[in-house]
């Protein structure tokens, strides 16, 4: 079946006009989409094509950045469903509750929807005046989670939605201090490696992660995890029913149910996932063609793995797109999307 035609024309458009039908995925690789590393098409946990670009392959790690994010929320829900962190209660930051001080009414939700309020700058201009870029490579290094910590509110939590990889750093320090009460920055890390592992990583069949930690033994949850193609293909499977590849339950239904509820401050972004929804009453949707029931892991300079649950249909792009030109990336997958439900 053809796609309807106005989803048709932004698809060539988005693509530069070379759509292939004997390869979906050959529009991820025009021209108009920058540099496209590597893709992925799955329908039901099968390859339906895989595609890499000169001098990339399954011997390649990739980048992360935001994608991590989503990997810190599934982290963050295996501690709610054994009943060691409670979703609305205020987050465990003893540095919070001091007296008077308004950051203890900051809940665990809010953190995991971009809601607490917290002052923050995710792009700054210049750039460095981001509050990420300083952390992450300029003066937080040693200690991440401290950095994000310190900011004051901004406005009251859970009022504004403020999208902030810094926020992510924050979860990725509560699962640390749940799991383990030490300061020791490698006992730290090794207990965050272990719980990974065995908790998300082995059940769902991914073998090749490698996470990166601060100097406090923080992972760095909100931008630096790296895996194979095939392994964020096998993440996308997991986010359709939270089931792995032998059916064991690796996220339970109702965490899943939580991760991709919207926000109550924004219409296209649920815990740590994006939604592929309006932001608002009249904006797009992220994903052109493609059903609003999708939802995704999105990050830095184009890395997307995008899931459609009631297809059972998982799409993966990675590479290095600039930021402006990333709505063309947007618009080629729902175009690929829209294809293969309409085929």
């Amino acid at each position: 079946m053809r796609l309807p035609s106005l989803i048709a024309l932004a698809f060539l458009a988005a693509t530069g006009g070379s759509a292939q039908p004997s390869d979906p995925l050959a529009p991820l690789f025009a021209p108009a989409q920058g540099d496209t590393r590597a893709t992925l098409l799955l329908r039901d946990g099968r390859v339906v094509e895989k595609r890499y670009a000169p001098g990339y392959s399954d011997a390649n790690r990739f980048i992360s950045w935001s994608m991590a994010k989503t990997i810190t929320g599934i982290l963050i829900g295996a501690l709610v469903t054994d009943g060691r962190l409670q979703l609305d209660a205020p987050a465990p930051f003893a540095e919070w509750h001091g007296a008077g001080d308004p950051r203890a009414r900051i809940t665990l939700r809010q953190l995991l929807t971009m809601s607490s309020g917290l002052r923050h700058t995710e792009v700054g201009d210049p750039i460095e005046a981001s509050d990420t870029n300083q952390v992450l490579f300029v003066s937080g290094t040693q200690n991440m989670a401290a950095a994000a910590m310190a900011q004051p509110l901004a406005v009251p939590p859970g009022t504004r939605y403020e999208y902030s990889s810094l926020t992510s750093l924050l979860l990725a320090e509560i699962v640390t201090r749940t799991l383990t009460p030490s300061r020791d920055p490698r006992i730290r890390a090794l207990a965050y490696r272990r719980f990974a592992h065995d908790r998300l990583f082995a059940p769902a069949g991914i073998a090749s992660a490698v996470m990166e930690f601060d100097g406090a033994g923080t992972q760095i949850g909100g931008s630096l995890i790296y895996m194979t193609l095939d392994d964020w293909g096998r993440l996308g499977q997991l986010l359709i029913d939270g089931k792995g590849p032998t059916g064991a339950q690796v996220i339970a239904p109702a965490w899943l149910d939580t991760m991709r509820h919207p926000a109550t401050t924004s219409g296209n972004y649920g815990a740590q996932i994006w939604l592929n929804r309006p932001e608002s009453q009249g904006k797009p949707v992220m994903y052109p063609g493609a059903p609003q029931t999708a939802y995704s892991a999105e990050g830095h300079l184009g890395q997307h793995v995008v899931v459609v649950p009631e297809a059972r249909l998982v799409v993966v792009r990675l590479g290095n797109t600039r930021e402006g030109e990333i709505g063309r990336v947007h618009a080629a997958i729902g175009g690929i999307i829209a294809g293969q439900l309409h085929r």
